[in-house]
């Protein structure tokens, strides 16, 4: 995943950029880079390793040392970036949120062109770069933003910083937002909407899908109208949001509580635990709409121990990952001891860590570990943004699930069987993965019950990990 920041101020900017930028650490865990603009200086840039240790400290100098009106900032799980460019339209830097499935074939055009040289990292093009060259393509940044969101298969919102002010571009289907903040001296736009508000901006106005604009200390100009339709992402809310967002006029906190609701609603009774928690941290939003609507109280029989254990300090051995994850789970024993508990979770993806919690949870003596959560099975990898470049699809425990009961691999038509709450297949399947994973009971969240938690048009929301259907 990925998230980023950009301030344009009649004053310096780069305090706001830089506790801007921080405020998205949730959404990455590689790579972090700003880049400001001067009008006495120019440009500069700094692009800093974030996996064991966090984007304040990796820029404390930064923030001290850097000048400027203008500037952008961004975090990152894969490339670094800002990337910054001398072309045709003169120097910028760019940063991007999302994802390209046919790199190759655009890279090699722009190639054969013999107008570009792209740089590998880990033998991979750097996507934010290849934006950058599909820019150049065209003779101003909106044809070349207009081109790039034509001919990317995938999606892309980016911030492009230019001395003349700071472009900023939505997916054009809304996969993921932006929204602009405003107060005396200028502007920022945010891919979260909490970021700024510390900072004493105040709401503006969301992007629409594939809407462009460009920002400067005295304003915020539309230059390509938004299009009528949207896909946003709603894994956002289920999952990578920060509780204090707000997406669509939607509240990621209130939007986890009403899946908790639902979830309560759909349970038929016969469990009865003494509890409901939540797997810390996303999962707790949806444990308290749970606990709300069934009167069953919430409680926190472990917590997480964050301090010295930050999200990126993770080795690459994937059995030392598991351990780590573990690690940071401490036990409160007399919660635990004896207790019927319901622990939901916001998703549950390869199941590994959810298994190896609830055998923490019995061999702490818990009687009954029931699993709740807050999507529906997840069925196809992410054709639209990076949210894990190693998770395969045949990674998620619904798919090897499903590929162990049919025998081979299944084919779309399968799929579509194995999605629908109400048929066999279903039925079979999840109590399959409650079996494999050692839960007592599972329960998945329904998909029209999820989408009715968000509260916008279905129309409007990207579904595709869920139902395959774009």
């Amino acid at each position: 995943m990925g998230g980023f920041f950009a301030a344009a101020s009649k004053d310096d900017c780069v305090f706001d950029l830089f506790y801007g930028t921080d405020y998205h650490s949730h959404l990455g865990t590689r790579r972090a880079g700003m880049a400001v603009y001067d009008k006495e200086t120019g440009f500069e840039r700094a692009i800093h390793n974030i996996e064991n240790a966090p984007f304040r400290t990796k820029f404390n100098t930064e923030s001290h040392s850097m000048r400027g009106q203008l500037g952008i900032g961004c975090i990152s799980d894969f490339e670094p970036q800002p990337v910054l460019v001398r072309s045709q339209h003169g120097t910028f830097a760019i940063a991007t949120v999302g994802k390209i499935n046919n790199t190759e074939e655009i890279a090699e055009k722009i190639i054969n062109q013999k107008v570009h040289f792209f740089e590998l990292g880990s033998g991979e093009i750097n996507q934010t770069e290849l934006v950058a060259a599909i820019i150049n393509q065209k003779d101003n940044f909106i044809e070349g933003i207009k081109y790039a969101q034509e001919i990317i298969d995938g999606s892309m919102s980016m911030l492009i910083l230019t001395p003349r002010g700071i472009y900023a571009a939505r997916d054009k289907l809304g996969r993921t937002p932006i929204v602009i903040g405003r107060r005396d001296n200028g502007y920022c736009a945010s891919f979260e909407s909490f970021a700024y508000l510390n900072l004493g901006y105040t709401d503006y106005r969301e992007l629409g899908p594939g809407e462009i604009a460009v920002m400067t200390p005295d304003g915020v100009k539309t230059l390509a109208e938004p299009g009528d339709k949207m896909k946003i992402c709603t894994f956002l809310w289920i999952y990578y949001g920060y509780p204090a967002s707000t997406y669509e006029g939607v509240n990621v906190e209130c939007m986890r509580y009403n899946c908790g609701k639902h979830l309560a609603r759909r349970d038929d009774g016969k469990v009865k635990p003494d509890m409901v928690a939540g797997i810390p941290d996303s999962g707790n939003a949806h444990a308290i709409g749970y606990s709300n609507e069934s009167g069953v109280k919430f409680a926190r029989p472990f917590v997480k121990y964050t301090p010295t254990w930050p999200r990126s300090f993770m080795p690459t051995h994937q059995d030392k990952r598991n351990l780590i994850a573990k690690m940071k789970l401490i036990p409160v024993h007399d919660l635990i001891d004896g207790k019927s508990l319901m622990l939901i979770d916001d998703s549950i993806v390869r199941g590994t860590q959810m298994r190896e919690t609830t055998e923490f949870l019995y061999a702490s003596g818990a009687k009954e570990v029931h699993i709740r959560t807050g999507c529906p099975p997840l069925l196809y990898g992410c054709k639209y943004l990076n949210f894990s470049r190693s998770t395969s699809e045949m990674e998620l425990i619904t798919r090897r699930v499903i590929k162990e009961l049919e025998g081979k691999d299944p084919d779309d038509k399968t799929l579509k069987e194995y999605a629908d709450p109400n048929s066999e297949k279903y039925k079979t399947m999840v109590k399959k993965i409650g079996e494999k994973l050692h839960f007592t009971s599972l329960r998945y969240h329904r998909l029209d019950d999820m989408i009715d938690s968000v509260g916008i048009d279905p129309s409007k929301l990207c579904t595709y990990c869920w139902n395959g259907e774009e």
